[in-house]
């Protein structure tokens, strides 16, 4: 118990500096149509590496990231790559595709959470229509009305929205119908 409590202090205290000194790397899963086999889209996965551990997968500092509150700018250093790097494809003459972006709830629940969506497509010049956010089921159970609007302003720009890992909490379809 005391080497857990340990590495996450190690961890936690190591996660500005990550920032600080660009630690944290994008890798992109590619999203597959079924039917064509074509590639229509890329989920920006974060990885830390970490000078003395290598990479570091998400799964050993995410939950941390979130207690501390690092998350919050962490996501958002997702967010402006994951657009960047989408803008630089399109560029270099690759089919547009969707780019996904996982968002924290602690993230999504920030007072300037769209406005900083909104600011991060106007820095990189992605088209909203190229964006889709992945939410958590928790994320829409939480604060309904004030996460609802929030949806559906950032759906009327032309954001993409998709429930990440849908079915393994407690939302069901008919409760979902609401976020349409």
């Amino acid at each position: 118990m005391n080497a857990n409590a340990l590495e996450n202090l190690h961890m936690r205290n190591g996660l500005q500096k990550a920032l600080d000194r660009s630690e944290f790397i994008l890798h992109y899963q590619p999203q597959i149509d079924l039917v064509t086999g074509a590639v229509i889209g890329a989920e920006a996965l974060i990885k830390w590496n970490h000078p003395d551990m290598g990479i570091v997968p998400p799964g050993r500092f995410i939950p941390i990231a979130e207690e501390s509150g690092l998350i919050v700018p962490i996501g958002y250093w997702v967010l402006l790559e994951a657009c960047r790097q989408a803008v630089t494809w399109r560029k270099a003459g690759l089919p547009e595709m969707v780019i996904a972006v996982n968002i924290s709830a602690v993230q999504f629940q920030q007072h300037d959470f769209e406005k900083c969506v909104i600011q991060t497509l106007s820095d990189t010049g992605l088209d909203p229509a190229w964006l889709e956010l992945e939410l958590t089921e928790s994320l829409l159970i939480h604060n309904t009305e004030t996460a609802l609007a929030s949806l559906k302003r950032l759906k009327a720009i032309g954001v993409k929205l998709s429930i990440d890992d849908f079915g393994t909490g407690y939302s069901s379809l008919s409760y979902l119908k609401r976020f349409n």
